[in-house]
């Protein structure tokens, strides 16, 4: 084990004790010359904040894989965080794509299985999670990771996807940026407890300075913002009050830190950890209601016009 080193210590240290940490990881790690990390689907919203720790370091996402094997490498890894496409490697499993509808998790036309050389370029398929295709290497496809399965909102006809509902949140945190407040993390829930049910949207923030803080209109003008840009069936069904107003749940400091930690705890692999962005689980819910410091609601009925 290495001795005590206090100059290292102390070097550090007066790194971290400034209240701006931009380029924080190059003033720590000088010659640090990429970060990598996961930041596809709904891991993109953490690339501003990996860039603004990073000062503008290429964030490389080198790999696909799955529990059971390497699904595929990104062999262009110096690309733009928001155009990885992962070239499958066709000798590690036998591969069969499901043909998606465009935008949600529903058989297409083709109801039979796909295999890897029948792949279509700009189509959906489901292999465990949902991709798209977007080109070839020589005669290998290569794929653009799109959303999880399973990560679905749903009360009535509607269904608000993953990549969906990451873009709303988006959207969200353009509106809260003037405020230097941004998000932290996220996630959501079908929340069946009120007639009409209604979706709930759980936020962790974090504010650079008190006095910038912001009011209750904010966050009930993002609700109707939300609203506004989910998709038609919901919209339909918010008119016809089959579904009730979004909600905005904020959720104290550490909240989702302490979901990570809870789901570590029953064996989950650290490694393996992706934070869920619906939640069903009573635990979990139970988690976040505990943590709730307020609650906004949409002001209003959407339009309803396609």
């Amino acid at each position: 084990m290495e001795p005590p080193q206090p100059t290292l210590a102390k070097f550090v240290e007066t790194a971290c004790i400034k209240e701006n940490w931009e380029g924080i990881l190059k003033i720590i790690w000088p010659n640090l010359k990429y970060v990598e990390a996961i930041v596809t689907g709904s891991m993109a919203r953490y690339i501003p904040m990996l860039n603004h720790y990073s000062g503008g370091l290429p964030l490389v996402s080198a790999k696909y894989v799955s529990t059971e094997c390497g699904l595929g490498f990104n062999l262009d890894p110096m690309c733009d965080p928001y155009n990885i496409s992962y070239t499958i490697l066709p000798n590690t499993a036998y591969y069969e794509f499901i043909p998606l509808k465009a935008g949600n998790d529903e058989l297409g036309l083709q109801s039979k299985l796909i295999d890897m050389v029948n792949v279509e370029v700009g189509q959906e398929y489901r292999l465990g999670d949902v991709l798209q295709a977007t080109w070839f290497y020589n005669s290998t496809p290569q794929f653009k990771f799109v959303r999880r399965t399973n990560e679905v909102l749903s009360i009535d006809a509607d269904k608000t996807t993953e990549s969906e509902l990451q873009k709303v949140i988006e959207m969200v945190s353009n509106m809260i940026q003037p405020y230097n407040t941004v998000i932290v993390d996220y996630t959501s829930n079908a929340c069946r407890k009120t007639i009409p049910c209604h979706y709930v949207i759980y936020l962790e923030l974090k504010t650079e300075s008190e006095a910038n803080g912001f009011d209750a209109n904010v966050l009930e003008k993002c609700c109707l913002a939300m609203e506004e840009s989910l998709g038609l069936t919901y919209r339909a069904g918010r008119v016809s009050n089959c579904i009730g107003p979004i909600e905005i749940r904020l959720v104290s400091n550490g909240t989702f830190e302490k979901l990570r930690d809870g789901a570590i705890s029953i064996g989950v692999s650290f490694g393996q950890f992706k934070m869920p962005r619906c939640v069903t689980l009573l635990p979990m819910l139970e988690l976040l209601d505990s943590r709730v410091v307020s609650s906004y609601f949409s002001p209003s009925v959407p339009h309803c016009h396609s």
